[in-house]
């Protein structure tokens, strides 16, 4: 059959992809290493890595001086600004830089906390990384009263109706994730903050795993705030906040005297990490890149970051629909999370299992003795594995896909745990 237009300029060059990632021609005990840990960090891009390097060769410096290495450092922070605000469809001085993700809500919520206090309520959920929950829970000790949002645990989807009722005229914020970092799922986000808003409340947003699988529209959802780590999405280990303008400026953060209250700087305490912010901006133009060669049409960055999530997605659906036939085929195997092929719109390729005899560290050392990593525990997932009853006994094993992985290398895990599970 003809390859329509569609689906030419749709495609994932996975040959050229994969020649961008110099990690992944290592071999283990003889096996070729198989990277199915991306959600706990993906793989760099060689170009990230001489990003970094060269920062450190000819620019190394600190900000706002009168000299030429300052002032190159100046204008690579400002680019990569720009590279996050085209990542996400914001502008540059909605983008705040951290050390991760944690450390960036841990400073929001003792900014929103300031207002708070008895009476004023926070919604949570039991199936987010405990980023989003503990920041939130310790502003109890200022009376806050937190409430939970209750799942699914058939499917481990949240519980929408409890979510709803949850939300009331108290409510001054709802955290949730966009996807599930251990089990995949993916909420619906931009429902969660309609339901918010109309209470008057601001939304706040963990979108670290879900940023490595798909487009994120911030104007789109209309979130007020919304949280990255570019290391999740083939960059260095940095954090990244987005926030609405008003809300950056209105709110206080305790910072410095000495620091600016312009934003977003007043959200930036010390110097950063300059050399990662270096490496932020390729890996951002490395998913530009990989647009343009699915769709060589795009005419701007954000246009050609939207083609390489549509070619991206494309690729991961597939083989996630293998990896998860082939695992349901497993005996003893129990799989957490959805499922059903008709609702793979509603997860990442990222998959929980157990397998019965085995507990899940013991697993993943058997993979990682063939050279498949694979993660065990809990994932900071602290809440979703204690509702599950597991934690007391391992967690689960993690298998989680990155655009780079392949057919042949879903069928060598499948072929690994079925000989582990005898």
């Amino acid at each position: 059959m003809p390859t329509t237009e569609t689906e030419r300029t749709s495609a994932l060059d996975l040959t050229w992809v994969r020649s961008q990632f110099p990690s992944l021609s290592q071999t283990v005990n003889g096996q070729p290493a198989t990277f199915l840990d991306g959600p706990g960090g993906t793989q760099v891009p060689q170009r990230v890595i001489d990003a970094i390097s060269d920062y450190l060769k000819r620019d190394n410096a600190n900000t706002c001086g009168a000299y030429a290495t300052s002032r190159r450092s100046d204008t690579m922070i400002a680019g990569a600004r720009s590279a996050m605000a085209d990542f996400l469809g914001c502008d540059s001085d909605e983008i705040v830089f951290g050390a991760n993700m944690t450390s960036l809500t841990f400073a929001m919520s003792r900014a929103i906390g300031r207002e708070l206090g008895p009476g004023d309520e926070i919604v949570l959920t039991h199936l987010d990384h405990d980023a989003n929950i503990s920041p939130w829970r310790a502003l109890e000790e200022r009376g806050v009263t937190i409430r939970m949002v209750e799942i699914h645990e058939d499917d481990c989807t949240l519980d929408l109706a409890d979510l709803e009722r949850k939300i009331t005229d108290r409510t001054k914020l709802v955290a949730v994730g966009y996807a599930s970092n251990a089990v995949g799922t993916i909420n619906d986000v931009k429902k969660i903050i309609g339901l918010a808003h109309q209470r008057g409340a601001m939304a706040y947003i963990d979108a670290v795993h879900y940023a490595p699988h798909g487009p994120i529209d911030v104007p789109a959802l209309d979130c007020d705030f919304l949280v990255c780590s570019t290391y999740k999405f083939f960059g260095p280990h940095m954090g990244v906040l987005y926030g609405k303008r008003d809300h950056l400026k209105r709110l206080e953060p305790y910072k410095l005297r000495a620091n600016t209250n312009a934003i977003p700087q007043r959200w930036e305490w010390g110097t950063l990490n300059h050399e990662c912010i270096a490496g932020i901006s390729a890996c951002v133009d490395y998913l530009a890149d990989l647009g343009r060669r699915a769709n060589p049409a795009v005419s701007t960055r954000r246009a050609a970051v939207l083609a390489a999530y549509e070619a991206i997605q494309k690729h991961e659906h597939g083989l996630m629909g293998s990896l998860i036939r082939g695992l349901l085929s497993i005996p003893g195997l129990k799989l957490y999370g959805i499922s059903d092929p008709k609702r793979f719109d509603q997860r990442c390729p990222t998959v929980a299992v157990r397998i019965k005899g085995f507990t899940p560290l013991e697993l993943a050392t058997q993979l990682g003795d063939r050279g498949i990593f694979t993660w065990d525990g809990n994932y900071y997932a602290l809440n979703l594995s204690e509702r599950l009853d597991v934690e007391k006994d391992g967690g689960f094993l993690r298998i989680g896909l990155a655009h780079y992985n392949t057919v042949e290398e879903v069928e060598r895990l499948l072929v690994a745990l079925r000989e582990i599970a005898g």
